[in-house]
């Protein structure tokens, strides 16, 4: 059931007054409930990705604590492309998943050698960068160049279930694919995901997050004592030491060397860390 007492009803091909009511919805929301958003203030392709790479498995409280600095610190693709990974990595802690900001770095070194520092306007030649997939680059497309892209979110995902699927769990986002290119307003695509995921936000609160009734749906893992946290714990390390051995970090952190080389294997794997004899540096 929508906000305002609807339930939208699914089907194989939406009437128009369906379409019609549903975007009324979303759109009355926005109106009243509009998140100001940084990365909202701004169509710059390279303001655009940063953005959308940094909410990859991130709350946007979050993200609004790094990116104001990151784009003050890397303000274009050349000076990311430019920059050491060692202050990537500085610039980037407290996000997490510390291979995005590798990925990043590598998206700007690809820009600029290949596409001479301007972000491709094409769904494919986004998705061969490093660490962008379907999703990222429909709502790159989407957000930076107004382009009426199809793709789900959580937010977006919790929208559909709450007024189209809300009597069912199991969902696939493959049965929403069709409902989200049949509701999306062409005319005005960037603000019209930006009512949706607001919409998906009230959803999530408001009805007890209906995205659980996803497939997709996977509850996060504790951060606490996870080997996440422990590669996160040995960046910061190498951040303030130039180099240092397994024994130096066992006893820098107080944990297990067996523990610490299973994450320094990951860290090396991802391109995050190298080792040089005994000793680990980074990149």
């Amino acid at each position: 059931m929508c906000s305002d007492g609807k339930i939208m009803a699914v089907e194989k091909n939406l009437k128009p007054e369906t379409v019609s009511t549903f975007q009324k919805i979303i759109y009355q929301h926005y109106r009243r409930n509009a998140r100001k958003l940084p990365w909202r203030e701004t169509h710059d392709p390279y303001q655009i990705l940063i953005s959308e790479i940094m909410l990859q498995q991130t709350q946007v409280q979050r993200v609004m604590t790094r990116y104001g600095a990151f784009l003050t610190t890397f303000p274009d693709f050349a000076t990311l492309a430019r920059a050491p990974l060692r202050e990537i990595l500085r610039v980037w802690q407290g996000l997490g998943y510390n291979r995005r900001a590798l990925q990043l770095k590598q998206t700007a070194e690809t820009v600029i050698s290949k596409y001479h520092g301007s972000l491709p306007r094409n769904l494919e030649a986004l998705m061969k960068l490093p660490g962008i997939g379907r999703a990222s680059a429909s709502a790159i497309l989407t957000f930076a160049f107004n382009e009426p892209a199809v793709f789900v979110e959580t937010n977006i995902r919790a929208a559909f279930i709450h007024c189209f699927f809300q009597d069912r769990t199991g969902i696939k986002d493959k049965e929403m694919y069709p409902l989200i290119a049949a509701t999306l307003d062409r005319s005005n695509p960037r603000t019209w995901y930006y009512a949706l995921m607001d919409y998906g936000v009230m959803a999530k609160k408001e009805f007890r997050n209906p995205g659980r009734k996803s497939t997709h749906y996977q509850r996060q893992s504790p951060f606490q004592g996870s080997d996440r946290q422990i590669r996160g714990m040995i960046l910061r390390v190498l951040l303030e030491e130039p180099q240092i051995s397994l024994a130096q970090l066992s006893q820098t952190l107080g944990i297990d060397q067996k523990r610490l080389k299973r994450s320094t294997c990951a860290l090396e794997k991802d391109g995050l860390i190298q080792k040089q004899g005994r000793y680990f540096t980074i990149g």
